[in-house]
C-alpha cells in the first residue's frame, strides 16, 4: 500500500479535530458541529466545483461528525464521486466512508457497485484491495448477488498479486457468511483447494479459512483438501524457525496457519490413504514431541502458540480416535498441565480430558489422573475450573471408582458455588444410579444428597429414587428405615418430607414391627412436619394418610382428626380441602376391602430413560463437553431397574420442572380467525388472519416478538397497531375502526403512560376509520405494561374499554453481532446468580425452524449463526436502551424436539430484566 506523503495531510481537520477536543461543554461540541456541518453543505452546494483534495477533506470531516455520534444526512454523494478519483488517498477516504454510513437499500448502491467493478478490472492491485475490503465490510445481499460470480476468478487468476488473493479469500468468506446461496464454487472449487499448495504463507492463511468454511457445508465437494493440508502441515511442521522466518511467530513457525490446518482436517474422518495417514500421524506426534521440549523462550506469546498448537493437535486426535498410542499421549501430556500453574492451561487441559474419558483407548489413562483432578475441585480458585474438574469426574467415572468419586463430589457440595450445585446434584444423582451394585448405597447418597443440598435436588431427582425403590423389592424395607430415620433431625428438608411421606405410605408396614418405629410414630413424625410445608408437599402427606389408614388401621381415628379439622376440611387452598374432604369421607363410607383396593401399592414404573439425565444435557452450558458423548463410554454401567418417569403424585401441583416427566400435557392453544371483510386488515401488510382472543388481557402478548396486527376485536370496535422502535424511542399508530353502521360518539381514549399524543376525533362514523399517533420514550427498565383506557358511546349506552399496550421492555432492543468467542467471554462475565434467569418449559407451538428465527430476530436481537456448538440452539444478543442506562442481553433457546420442551436462558447486566424477559419469552414458544 503506497504511503502517505506529507501534501495529503489535512490540516482543515486536524484543527477541527482539535476544536472539538478543546470543547468544555456537549453545547460547545454540538455547536461547533453544527457550524461546520453548515460550512460543508454551503461548500457542496456552491457553484464552485471542488478539488478531490477538498471533497476528501470535507467528506473525512462528515465521516469524523459521524463516529462522534451524530447524524448525517448530506454528502454520501460526495463520497461516491471520491470512488472515482485516481489518488489512492481520495479513493481510500471514499470506500471508508461508503463502508460506514451507506447501507445496502441506499439509492446510491448501483452507482458504487459500478465504481467497485472498475476498480476490480483495473488491475491495480491497491485500488482491487480497497474495492474488496469494501464489499465485505458492507457485506449485503446486493453486494453478494453483484459480485459473487467475480470475486472467485480474481482469486484464482495466475496474474492476480498475493496481497489481492488475501483480499479475495477473505471477502469471498465475508459473502458466503451472509448469502451462502449466492457464492457457488462449482467450476472453481478444485482451484480454490488448490490454493493451500501456493508459495506465499498469506494466501494459504487466508485460503483455508474459506476452504474450512465451505467444508463444513459441503464436505465432499472438498475433500481434495486434506491430502494438500496434510503435506502442507508436515512441511511448517518438520520446519526450523529459521526457515519461515517472515511468518515465525517467537519461534514457532506459522502458528495460525498450522492451527486453521488442524481445525480443517477435523472437518472430515481419518484419510483412507495409508501414505496421507502416515504422514499425518507423524506430523501429530512431532507436535506432541515439540511439546516435551525446553522452551525456546521465556516470552508468554512463545507458549501460548506452541500451546495452540498442541491443543488443536489434540482436538484431532480426539476427532479421529483411531489411534491409541496418539491418545494415550495426548492423555500423559494433559496430565501434565493439571498441575500448571497456568490457570487457563489447567482448565483447557480439564476440558480436553473431558473428551478423551469417551474413548476406549484413552479411558484408562485419563482416570489415573484421579487424585490431581479431586484435588483440582476442592482447590481451584477459579469456578470454571472446579466445574470442569467435576465434569472430567464425572466423565472417568465407572464401576472400579463409582463409590470414590461420589463420595467426593458429596464432600464438595457442601461447599460448592451455588451457580453449579444443580448441576453437581444431578451428575451425582446419575452416578449413583448407573454405577449401584448395592442399592442401599443408592438410597443412601440420594438421601444424603437432599441433606447436603435439598435446594438444588430438582423433582426429577428424588421421583427417580422413589421409582427405583417402588421398582425394586429388595431395598423397600431399608429405603423405609432410613427415611424415617433421616425425618427424625431437627431440621429436615422439604424434599426429604416428600420422599418420606411417599416412602413410609407405600411401605412404611415393613419397619412397623420395631416399636421405635410403630404405626403412630411414623404419622407423628411426619404430621410434625406438616405446618412447615408447601401445599404441593402438604397434598402429598394427606395421600400418605389416607394410605396409613389402609395399612394400619389402627390409626384411622388419629388421622380421621386431623382431617376433621377446621384447618383441612376449610382449607383456603382448594386442593387441600378437597382432598381432606374426600379422604375424610373414603375412610368413613368405603368397605375395608374398597379401600384396600383404592389404596393398593403402587405398581412397577415401566422401564423407560433417566429423565435426570435428560435434565443434565439441558443443564450443560455454552463449551462444556457433550453429555451424550460422555454417556457413550458408560453404557457397561447399564440402568438401575426403575425407570418411568411418572410424578409420585400426580394430583399435586406440578412445578415446571416437573413437566420435563410428562406428567402435564400442554393444552392446545386455538383462536378463531375474524372476518375476511375486517376494515383494518389493509393497514397491515405483515399480518395474516386476524386473531382474537376470549380474554384482551393476554392479547398483548402475541406482539412481543412482532410489532404489527390487530391488537382487539368485538362485534363492535376492532384496534390495529403498527409500531416502529429506535434505541430508547418508540412511536405507536393506533387505528380503530368502528365495525357497525352506527356513529360513535363522545369516542376517548387515554394512554396510562408518559408520552407525547394528540386526542382521537370524538366522532367515529359507522365502517369508518380513525388513527392516533403515540410518541414513546424509555426512561428505565420496567415489568408492567401501560393500560389504554376506551370510551365511547354506541347507541346511547357508553361502551368503556381497558386494554395493555403491547410496549415491552424487549422493544427497546438495539441487536449486537458478536463473534463466538466474544459471546462466551462476555457470557462467562454475566456470570452472577442473580443476573441469569432460566426457564424449563413445554412447547406451546410448532417447533419450526424458520418460525422460530422469525419470533428471535421480532424479539429485537441479533440471531448469531455458527456460535453455539450445537447447531440446534439458538444464540442472541442485543442491548437494551433506556434513557438513564443500558443493559447488555444474551440469549440462548436449546429446543428438544423429541421432548417438545424448550430450555431458554438469559443473561442480562441488570437481574429485573433477565427476569422479566424470561417470563415474556417463554409464552412466545
Amino acid at each position: 500500500m503506497p504511503a502517505v506523503s506529507k501534501g495529503d495531510g489535512m490540516r482543515g481537520l486536524a484543527v477541527f479535530i482539535s476544536d472539538i477536543r478543546n470543547c468544555k461543554s456537549k453545547e460547545a461540541e454540538i455547536k461547533r458541529i453544527n457550524k461546520e456541518l453548515a460550512n460543508i453543505r454551503s461548500k457542496f452546494k456552491g457553484d464552485k466545483a471542488l478539488d478531490g483534495y477538498s471533497k476528501k477533506k470535507y467528506v473525512c470531516k462528515l465521516l469524523f461528525i459521524f463516529l462522534l455520534g451524530h447524524d448525517i444526512d448530506f454528502g454520501h454523494m460526495e463520497a461516491v464521486n471520491l470512488l472515482s478519483s485516481n489518488k489512492y488517498t481520495e479513493k481510500q477516504i471514499g470506500y471508508l466512508f461508503i463502508s460506514v454510513l451507506v447501507n445496502s437499500n441506499s439509492e446510491l448502491i448501483r452507482l458504487i457497485n459500478n465504481a467497485i467493478k472498475n476498480d476490480l478490472s483495473s488491475r491495480n492491485p491497491t485500488f482491487m484491495c480497497l474495492a474488496l475490503h469494501c464489499i465485505a465490510n458492507v457485506g449485503s445481499r446486493e453486494m453478494a448477488e453483484a459480485f459473487a460470480s467475480e470475486i472467485p476468478r480474481i482469486l484464482v487468476a495466475g496474474d492476480t498479486m498475493d496481497s489481492v488473493k488475501q483480499s479475495a479469500a477473505l471477502c469471498l468468506l465475508r459473502l458466503y457468511k451472509t448469502s451462502p446461496d449466492l457464492v457457488l464454487m462449482g467450476e472453481w472449487t478444485s482451484r480454490v483447494v488448490h490454493l493451500l499448495n501456493d508459495q506465499h504463507m498469506g494466501v494459504v492463511t487466508a485460503a483455508i479459512s474459506l476452504i474450512t468454511c465451505l467444508s463444513q457445508k459441503n464436505p465432499d465437494e472438498f475433500k481434495t483438501c486434506v491430502s494438500l493440508a496434510v503435506s502442507r502441515l508436515s512441511r511448517i511442521v518438520s520446519s526450523a524457525s529459521t526457515d519461515l522466518q517472515d511468518y515465525t511467530y517467537y519461534f514457532v513457525p506459522a502458528p495460525w496457519l498450522s492451527c486453521k490446518l488442524l481445525r480443517l482436517l477435523q472437518c472430515y474422518p481419518p484419510p483412507e490413504d495409508g501414505a496421507v495417514k502416515g504422514r499425518l500421524v507423524e506430523c501429530l506426534e512431532t507436535i506432541l514431541n515439540k511439546a516435551q521440549e525446553p522452551p525456546k523462550s521465556k516470552k508468554v506469546q512463545h507458549s501460548n502458540a506452541k500451546n495452540a498448537i498442541l491443543f488443536e493437535a489434540i482436538s484431532l486426535i480426539i476427532h479421529y480416535d483411531s489411534e491409541p498410542n496418539l491418545l494415550v499421549r495426548a492423555c500423559n501430556q494433559l496430565g501434565q498441565f493439571l498441575q500448571h500453574r497456568e490457570t487457563n492451561l489447567r482448565y483447557l487441559a480439564l476440558e480436553s480430558m473431558c473428551t478423551l474419558a469417551s474413548s476406549e483407548f484413552s479411558h484408562e489413562a485419563v482416570k489415573t489422573h484421579i487424585e490431581t483432578v479431586i484435588n483440582a475441585l476442592k482447590t481451584e480458585r477459579d469456578v470454571s475450573v472446579r466445574q470442569r474438574a467435576a465434569d472430567l469426574l464425572y466423565a472417568m467415572c465407572d464401576r472400579s471408582n463409582a463409590k470414590q468419586i461420589v463420595a467426593e463430589m458429596l464432600s464438595y457440595l457442601e461447599t460448592a458455588d451455588y451457580s453449579i450445585r444443580e448441576e453437581m446434584v444431578l451428575k451425582v444423582a446419575i452416578l449413583a444410579e448407573k454405577y449401584a451394585v448395592d442399592y442401599s448405597w443408592y438410597v443412601d447418597t440420594i438421601l444424603n444428597l437432599i441433606r447436603i443440598a435439598g435446594d438444588y435436588v430438582s423433582e426429577e431427582v428424588w421421583y427417580r429414587v422413589i421409582q427405583i425403590v417402588i421398582n425394586r423389592d429388595d431395598v423397600q424395607g431399608y429405603a423405609a428405615k432410613t427415611v424415617f430415620e433421616a425425618l427424625q433431625a431437627p431440621a429436615c428438608h422439604e424434599n426429604m418430607v416428600k420422599v418420606g411421606g411417599y416412602i413410609l405410605g407405600e411401605f412404611g408396614n415393613l419397619i412397623a414391627g420395631d416399636p421405635r418405629s410403630s404405626p403412630l410414630v411414623q404419622f407423628n413424625l411426619l404430621h410434625s412436619k406438616f405446618h412447615l410445608c408447601s401445599v404441593p408437599t402438604r397434598a402429598l402427606l394427606l395421600s400418605a394418610y389416607i394410605k396409613f389408614i389402609n395399612l394400619f388401621p389402627e390409626t384411622k381415628a388419629t388421622i380421621q382428626e386431623v382431617l376433621r379439622c377446621d384447618s383441612q376440611i376449610r382449607n383456603s387452598d382448594v386442593e387441600l380441602q378437597q382432598r381432606a374432604v374426600e379422604y375424610l369421607k373414603l375412610s368413613s363410607i368405603a368397605s375395608t376391602d374398597v379401600l384396600a383396593t383404592v389404596l393398593e401399592e403402587m405398581p412397577p414404573f415401566p422401564e423407560r430413560e433417566s429423565s435426570i439425565l435428560a435434565k443434565l444435557k439441558k443443564k450443560k452450558g455454552p463449551g462444556a463437553v457433550s453429555v451424550t458423548e460422555l454417556e457413550d463410554s458408560k453404557r457397561e454401567g447399564g440402568e438401575l431397574n426403575g425407570g418411568g418417569d411418572r410424578g409420585p403424585d400426580t394430583a399435586s401441583t406440578p412445578s415446571p420442572s416437573a413437566d420435563l416427566l410428562g406428567i402435564r400435557s400442554a393444552a392446545p392453544v386455538g383462536a378463531a380467525p375474524a372476518s375476511a371483510g375486517s376494515l383494518l386488515v389493509d393497514v397491515f401488510s405483515e399480518a395474516g388472519t386476524t386473531t382474537t382472543l376470549p380474554s384482551s388481557s393476554l392479547f398483548w402478548l402475541l406482539f412481543v416478538c412482532k410489532n404489527n396486527g390487530v391488537l382487539f376485536e368485538n362485534q363492535l370496535l376492532q384496534i390495529g397497531i403498527k409500531s416502529e422502535y429506535r434505541q430508547n424511542l418508540g412511536r405507536m399508530y393506533l387505528f380503530y375502526g368502528n365495525k357497525t353502521s352506527v356513529q360513535f360518539a363522545s369516542f376517548t381514549t387515554t394512554p396510562q403512560l408518559n408520552v407525547q399524543t394528540k386526542p382521537v376525533e370524538p366522532l367515529v362514523e359507522g365502517g369508518a376509520q380513525i388513527q392516533q399517533v403515540l410518541n414513546i420514550e424509555c426512561l428505565t427498565d420496567f415489568s408492567d405494561a401501560p393500560l389504554l383506557n376506551i370510551k365511547f358511546r354506541y347507541g346511547g349506552a357508553l361502551q368503556n374499554l381497558t386494554l395493555k399496550l403491547p410496549v415491552t421492555i424487549n422493544k427497546f432492543f438495539q441487536p449486537t453481532e458478536m463473534t463466538s468467542s466474544d459471546f462466551f467471554q462476555r457470557w462467562k462475565q454475566l456470570s452472577q446468580p442473580q443476573q441469569e434467569a432460566q426457564k424449563i418449559f413445554k412447547a406451546n407451538h410448532s417447533m419450526d425452524t424458520e418460525v422460530l428465527k422469525a419470533k428471535l430476530l421480532g424479539l429485537g436481537t441479533a440471531l448469531l449463526d455458527n456460535v453455539d456448538p450445537n447447531p440446534e440452539n439458538y444464540v442472541c444478543a442485543g442491548v437494551i436502551q433506556t434513557k438513564g442506562q443500558q443493559v447488555g442481553c444474551l440469549l440462548r433457546l436449546e429446543p428438544n424436539a423429541q421432548a417438545q420442551m424448550y430450555r431458554l436462558t438469559l443473561r442480562c447486566s441488570k437481574d429485573s430484566v433477565s427476569r422479566r424477559l424470561c417470563e415474556l419469552l417463554a409464552e412466545q414458544f
